[in-house]
């Protein structure tokens, strides 16, 4: 190993004090790595016990995963990314990962209260709400449902009614069967997380039932909302582009000129070339977006 110039000023090479050194050196390499060890737990919920990771220091961001999704593979490197500003809470929701499923439907109303609960265990009066697909749509319900614990929202990639996503993705459910997952790394990967092991069957019909179940927001309950949000969308993600256009238009977007006036404060990106599965590699361009959005502040109107 070389010593830099400087360090052989401080330590004049003298191997008394060397010694010391290289064992402050181990002391503070294991700081570090324990340090970048996320803090893990489990959160009695509403009847779940929730599985949840916390890396970071800095302003509280939940981040809520899609369906089928764990934190582990799909989340990690946005996790990663956000923690060096942020307090990051990752969470898997009801029957995902490492958090068992129970009896009860998987609803939007659900999973926000769950989320809900979770701030309330962790002592967190409010936080952001960063979410993908089903995790997008419980974190726009928990701005709904729990206006006072949400401060703003980033929704990747879904809708506020079931209509709003195209033709051909809601025609997909009723013929997803439990062979096409057979394999795939939805089942393996969550057969290893999860401590009911065989539960994925009943598991997928809950997600199945969950996704055909006619659902809507509520367009004025949705306008209502005092969190800012976050719309970002690929141009080939399934939800179709006037709802998009409607979502946005809802938290005050759309049809502000914003170089003559104040612009709203929720904001939309549209992706190119990019589907909903696709959208989850380009971090690299969203997580900067994403940054930029939380970090703004409020605008004088």
């Amino acid at each position: 190993m070389l010593l830099s110039t400087d360090m052989r000023k401080i330590f004049s090479w003298n191997t008394n004090m060397l010694i010391p050194a290289f064992v402050l050196m181990i002391l503070l390499s294991g700081i570090i790595s324990a340090q970048q060890k996320p803090v893990t737990g489990y959160a009695p919920v509403n009847g779940l016990t929730m599985y949840y990771e916390i890396r970071g220091q800095g302003e509280p961001v939940v981040m809520l995963h899609g369906a089928f999704m764990a934190i582990d593979e799909d989340w990690s490197k946005w996790i990663n990314e956000l923690a060096k500003t942020r307090k990051v809470i990752a969470v898997e929701m009801q029957g995902h990962g490492r958090t068992a499923d129970i009896k009860r439907d998987i609803t939007y109303e659900n999973l926000a209260d769950d989320v809900a609960g979770l701030l309330d265990y962790l002592k967190i009066e409010r936080a952001d709400i960063v979410g993908y697909s089903l995790g997008a749509g419980t974190a726009m319900m928990a701005a709904i449902r729990h206006p006072e614990k949400v401060r703003k929202v980033v929704s990747m990639s879904h809708p506020i009614r079931r209509d709003g996503w195209v033709k051909e993705a809601n025609d997909f459910w009723p013929n997803f069967s439990l062979d096409m997952m057979k394999g795939s790394p939805a089942e393996t990967e969550r057969e290893k997380l999860n401590p009911v092991k065989g539960s994925f069957p009943v598991f997928f019909a809950h997600i199945k039932a969950a996704a055909m179940r006619p659902w809507d927001f509520g367009a004025d309950r949705f306008a209502a909302t005092k969190a800012p949000m976050f719309f970002i969308h690929g141009d080939a993600d399934g939800v179709r582009m006037e709802h998009i256009a409607e979502m946005y238009r809802l938290k005050g977007g759309g049809d502000i000129h914003g170089d003559m006036h104040p612009h709203p404060e929720s904001r939309l990106a549209i992706l190119p070339d990019t589907t909903h599965v696709t959208l989850m590699n380009r971090m690299s361009t969203i997580v900067p977006m994403v940054i930029d959005f939380l970090d703004a502040k409020p605008q004088n109107k």
